[in-house]
């Protein structure tokens, strides 16, 4: 393994991005995203997405040109157009605009359509707690599950992501798919020849599977069964249906260069916790505190925050093999 500085691997992603059609603004945007899920610990969110990223500059699958455009049609609504661009500099407008709106308004929305792959849901959420915002984020993704019941993908993984600002401290940031687990995961797997866990996924006959490759070629498992099915379904109309952006089994996948744009969309929401009155941040804390005053117990997106400590401490360990293909694009 080699260490990069954060900065250093910022810099290398921001390079292939650009040399491939990204524009100045979204380079800079997806490179630090890439960067700050691989110093988190999300790998599979992390640079491994950067060769299909690419692979879909080049042809067109995602503008690399695109600038997100920002309406208001209501007071306390945010569109947000990606143009078939990457979501990261859709979502970091929609962050920038959204404290100012929630704190006049109390509670606030953002919508970003013709949208993209969003990386770590959890970073966007965190960035408004930091703002003193609790904030819920709902993305939909390419068709990868199926109805419960069924053998044929209609919904995607589906994130959910939550944060909570606490009075001194780092935010509480709840951050999940509703597959078992992410599909970057299995991505991950099939890239190095490894199997997969019992109880990930199933394959294109609805059976159960260890093979990472048949995996992508079939559906993932949803997380608790039917309920997960159930979430799923509900973050498909929130952050699609709702907003007119491309369901699940409408859109093309976010890891290859074949088929139109994905087209898929995101919800962000915002709330102001002073508008219901005063005390809240201290409720919180007190909430937190009987969590983590238990011993071996942890609040949500504490490991994250370890991760990303030593990589801001040590850099990045990457494979040479990685950094060799980084570097060829």
């Amino acid at each position: 393994m080699e260490r990069l500085s954060l900065a250093a691997t910022i810099s290398l992603a921001e390079a292939a991005l650009t040399r491939n059609g990204a524009g100045a603004t979204a380079a800079a945007s997806v490179a630090r995203a890439l960067v700050q899920a691989e110093a988190d610990g999300f790998k599979g969110h992390g640079l491994s997405r950067l060769p299909a990223y690419v692979a879909q500059l080049r042809v067109g699958k995602v503008r690399g040109e695109a600038v997100p455009v920002v309406t208001r049609p209501r007071p306390g609504a945010l569109m947000v157009d990606a143009g078939h661009g990457f979501a990261f500099p859709a979502l970091d407008m929609a962050v920038e605009a959204l404290p100012g709106v929630t704190h006049a308004q109390g509670i606030a929305c953002a919508a970003v359509t013709r949208s993209h792959h969003c990386g770590s849901a959890g970073a966007f959420v965190e960035r408004l707690a930091d703002a003193g915002l609790v904030a819920l984020l709902f993305a939909n993704t390419p068709a990868a599950m199926a109805p419960w019941g069924g053998n044929r993908a209609v919904l995607g993984t589906n994130p959910i992501a939550f944060a909570c600002p606490l009075q001194g401290d780092a935010p509480i940031v709840v951050d999940m798919a509703l597959s078992t687990v992410a599909r970057g995961n299995i991505v991950a797997a099939a890239k190095k020849g490894e199997a997969i866990p019992p109880g990930w996924a199933f394959d294109a006959d609805g059976q159960p599977t260890t093979d990472a490759r048949r995996a992508l070629a079939g559906t993932m498992a949803p997380l608790g069964d039917a309920k997960g099915v159930a979430l799923a379904l509900m973050v498909e109309l929130l952050a699609a249906g709702m907003i007119g952006a491309s369901y699940a089994a409408d859109a093309s996948s976010f890891l290859d260069d074949k088929g139109p744009p994905p087209g898929t969309g995101q919800l962000l929401i915002a709330l102001d916790p002073a508008a219901f009155g005063a005390g809240a941040l201290a409720r919180f804390a007190t909430l937190a505190g009987m969590i983590t005053d238990q011993p071996g117990a942890r609040l949500p997106g504490a490991r994250r925050l370890g991760a990303r400590r030593t990589a801001e401490r040590d850099g990045l360990a990457l494979s040479p093999a990685l950094i060799g293909e980084i570097t060829a694009l």
